[in-house]
């Protein structure tokens, strides 16, 4: 049996499959049929995101003729602080308050920080509902923004952020149905098809 596992398929085994395509096509329908039920089921949240503008003025820092690999360091040192208080005690304390959600639970992946660096960041936080979802967020940027303005010890003071979106801000489901449906498709075809396969070289 162990022997037959670690067998690899032949030629004329690979190129049968290939041909299938009426077990491609079979497998895809099926799975994306499937993966559609689950999304109207069990819908994946909604999720909003805030944006926050950082400007860290690296030109008053570092002279320009300065090595490229020196700026980069430093950004790097700095947006890692950035980060540090960005998930801090402090500001998701204070969103905590807010929101009268434990800190426990939204450091139970409701969070997600996109693109730290020098430029927007983005603050995103997902919920069963699209009005919770948006009030975390924007709380979030705000309670953020709070936080770097009353320059903490190791922020530079040279350091700007500005909220630049945190009303009305853009809501939708974490992951969209034609998503599932692609991912359906495929995982479905890939299934039925090396199913195939297998039980063939059983048989064999």
């Amino acid at each position: 049996m162990k022997k037959w596992l670690l067998k690899p398929p032949s030629l004329e085994e690979f190129l049968r499959l290939l041909t299938a395509w009426r077990v491609w096509a079979a497998g895809a329908v099926v799975g994306a049929a499937v993966a559609a039920l689950v999304y109207v089921i069990a819908p994946p949240q909604y999720r909003a995101q805030a944006t926050v503008l950082v400007d860290q003025h690296v030109e008053q820092v570092i002279p320009v003729e300065r090595s490229e690999l020196l700026i980069y360091t430093y950004l790097q040192r700095e947006t890692d602080k950035l980060v540090e208080l960005a998930w801090s005690d402090q500001v998701l304390s204070q969103l905590s308050n807010q929101t009268g959600i434990p800190v426990a639970s939204l450091r139970d992946g409701r969070l997600y920080l996109s693109q730290p660096g020098e430029g927007g960041w983005h603050f995103l936080a997902t919920a069963l509902e699209p009005v919770t979802a948006s009030t975390i967020a924007s709380v979030w940027a705000k309670s953020f923004v709070e936080a770097v303005q009353a320059k903490p010890a190791g922020i530079s003071t040279l350091l700007e952020v500005n909220l630049t979106q945190g009303q009305d801000l853009p809501v939708k489901r974490a992951a969209s149905l034609g998503v599932y449906v692609f991912s359906g498709a495929l995982l479905g075809a890939a299934l039925l098809a090396f199913g195939l396969l297998f039980f063939d070289r059983k048989e064999a």
